[in-house]
């Protein structure tokens, strides 16, 4: 028992001592933001994709998979246990993104034939000549989220709506 209270005592000095190596700048990371920020390097390099590009993208998915299925975009809502059946509203230009090389963000809002909007997280992969769906998440309902994105170590992570980092 002694040697876990040693432990714990331990992990709470490295804690402080990080705190205070970093000049207390780990509270500016502590909330969640609401959407993965694109690195400042990635603007700088990024040619061949542009915001248009990304937008035409998402789009140009989203009327192929509901064309597939019945008319209407589907998302599986884990949360809800059911399939949404939805329609594109709006994609979020200011909020499209290369997060990574090769890796894009994009936020949309879908009106679902439940009456709700939601609030859909898309991220894709590839380049200009071919850009691939490869995670979709619904981030909010009616305007209140789920999750927010927080950067660790170069990777941005989801965490549960109100949880700290």
């Amino acid at each position: 028992m002694n040697r876990l209270k040693t432990l714990g005592l331990g992990v709470l000095a490295a804690a402080v001592g990080l705190f205070l190596l970093s000049g207390g700048n780990v509270l500016a990371q502590e909330h969640p933001t609401e959407h993965p920020k694109a690195k400042p390097e990635a603007k700088k390099t990024e040619a061949a994709l542009s915001t248009a590009d990304l937008s035409k993208a998402i789009k140009e998915y989203v009327a192929k998979d509901a064309k597939l299925k019945g008319g209407y975009y589907l998302v599986y809502d884990p949360v809800s246990k059911k399939t949404l059946e939805m329609t594109l509203d709006k994609v979020h230009e200011d909020r499209l993104a290369k997060v990574a090389d090769g890796v894009y963000f994009a936020c949309v809002d879908c009106k679902a034939t439940d009456g709700k909007v939601y609030d859909v997280d898309i991220f894709m992969k590839g380049d200009k000549s071919k850009l691939e769906i490869n995670e979709v998440s619904v981030h909010k309902v009616d305007g209140t989220a789920r999750y927010g994105w927080v950067e660790e170590g170069g990777v941005w992570n989801k965490k549960p709506a109100g949880e700290s980092k």
